[in-house]
Order: C-alpha cells, then structure tokens, then sequence
C-alpha cells in the first residue's frame, strides 16, 4: 500500500503572465523550483486564491530569479493575471516512509515571488 502526501508547497504567488497560444502547462521561477524541490514535468496541483479554481497540470522551469508564474494553454482561462495561487505537489509513499516525511513549504514574497531571505 502507499499514501498520496503533500510533498511541498509554494504558498501564495501571484500569477504574472496567462498565454492562451502555448501547449498547456504552467512556467516556474527556477529558483522556486529548487527551493521547492520540484522538477520539470512534474504533476502540480494549483488553487487561485482569487476565484476558486482548483486544477493540475505539469511544470516548465522559468527563467531564474525572475519570479514568473506564467500558467499556459487551456489552464490560461482558469486565471487572471495578478490572482494570488497556491501551488502543490504531492508524492506517493510507504506507510513507513510517511512517517517521518516533512513537506517543504515556502512563503515567497507575493508581490514578486521571490523567496524572503532567513
């Protein structure tokens, strides 16, 4: 048997770019992604704080340090830029691996989705 848990989440980023013409998929800060633990193509879970929305779709790295979150395609209908959204990844794993899992949770700065420094 595994579990489906929470493996990290980037807590309440604000969607800079929306693009309708693009192959589906949503593009992430590469520093995000490293902080977060998150790799290209991998499945992410996005709830809009805005207006509800709750839905999945895979990453594309951006570029570093420039804070984008930029959600393409189909998911581009599904939110407005400047919507505050919580992304989430979750990872299967053994009741004994559960155990002492911790989630990676970060809490960018929402204005530019940079990490805050410790």
């Amino acid at each position: 048997m595994t579990l489906e848990l929470l493996k990290c989440k980037i807590h309440r980023v604000t969607v800079t770019e929306a693009r309708l013409d693009y192959i589906g998929s949503i593009t992430i800060d590469q520093d995000l992604l490293d902080a977060a633990g998150i790799f290209p193509g991998e499945r992410i879970y996005i709830v809009d704080n805005n207006n509800g929305e709750r839905f999945d779709t895979y990453v594309i790295p951006g570029e570093r340090g420039s804070g984008v979150i930029c959600l393409n395609g189909a998911a581009a209908r599904k939110v407005q830029v400047g919507d505050v959204v919580i992304l989430m990844c979750y990872a299967q794993m053994t009741p004994e691996e559960a155990k002492n899992h911790k989630p990676v949770v970060l809490f960018p700065d929402t204005r530019t989705n940079r990490l805050l420094p410790e």
